[in-house]
């Protein structure tokens, strides 16, 4: 099997305000901080797995501006190799991000512009490098349709897929059949299922099962400070989140796992030994600020697991 880890997904610039509490409809509150840097849940994926150690190759749409040229940067510092479609005019894209002081809480609204504009057609030029690769993940910030049908031809060359359900959408009908992984947070899962998943692994575990009857081969509930949840048809664990020191910003975190899933996937970890290992990967990265910067490297996971 290929050790090449192929991304379907977005990079936005990320605007990030620190802020006690939301502000309400109407109302001006004053910052604590403010940052601009790299975003978008593909981007970070990919650049988590390169820095833990992935062969990755990103499939996404940036403009020539000032964001895709931050975009460049990180993936040139990360190792990451992007395969790039035509932005068709429109520029890169950001997410606003409000970060509470009080233990690093997030509230996001991303607008993908250029990588929103991933179509169909722009998956069957990249499918070369979708059926190529060992390992296919991909997320649903770029349009529904188009992460369908990548998952549709990782499948048909037999690619292993993980599927990251975020942000939360409804989903074509045999979508989840076509994911050897499914990774949705607590909320993800929550409206995928149908049920409460927000109290911890037993209510979690309820609404993975009600995921793989829906056709999914094995489901990931990544639980925050709780850890993950792996579930399958044959066996069900918990695997707790690491201290890793004190948590300043949670923005990212599911990223940094799951980036770090695939790449212990890749290197041929049993399915709870990669769930292990992005654990250890989110539990780093919710100890700094932002979300591509403060994705570990492979030695930081190493370290933390040892």
């Amino acid at each position: 099997m290929s050790s090449k880890i192929a991304v379907l997904g977005i990079f936005v610039a990320d605007v990030v305000f620190r802020t006690e509490r939301l502000p309400k409809l109407g109302e001006t509150l004053i910052g604590r901080g403010f940052s601009l840097g790299p975003g978008g849940k593909g981007s970070n994926q990919a650049v988590a797995a390169a820095r833990t150690g992935g062969d990755v190759h990103l499939l996404t749409k940036i403009a020539d501006d000032p964001f895709g040229a931050m975009a460049h940067r990180i993936w040139a510092d990360a190792g990451v190799c992007a395969n790039l479609g035509d932005p068709r005019g429109e520029g890169t894209g950001a997410a606003g991000i409000f970060v509470l002081e009080d233990g690093g809480e997030n509230a996001i609204v991303v607008c993908p512009s250029a990588s929103g504009t991933i179509s169909e057609a722009d998956v069957e030029a990249w499918s070369d490098a979708i059926t190529g690769a060992g390992l296919f993940l991909t997320q649903l910030e770029q349009p529904v349709r188009s992460t369908m049908r990548a998952l549709e031809l990782a499948r048909s060359a037999g690619v292993t897929t993980i599927f990251n359900p975020a942000p939360a959408a409804p989903l074509p009908e045999g979508m989840l059949a076509l994911c050897d992984y499914v990774t949705p947070n607590e909320t993800e899962l929550e409206q995928l299922a149908g049920v409460s998943c927000a109290q911890g692994p037993q209510e979690a575990g309820r609404g993975a099962r009600i995921l793989l009857k829906a056709g999914a081969g094995a489901v990931v509930a990544t639980l925050g400070g709780k850890g993950a949840l792996y579930c399958s048809p044959e066996t069900e664990v918990h695997v707790p989140a690491f201290d890793a020191g004190k948590v300043v910003d949670t923005t990212g975190a599911g990223d940094a796992f799951n980036g770090a899933f695939a790449v212990a996937l890749a290197d041929g970890c049993s399915a709870v030994e990669a769930v292990r290992f992005g654990c250890a990967a989110g539990s780093i990265s919710v100890t700094r600020p932002g979300t591509a910067p403060a994705m570990p490297d492979r030695d930081e996971v190493k370290a933390l697991l040892e």
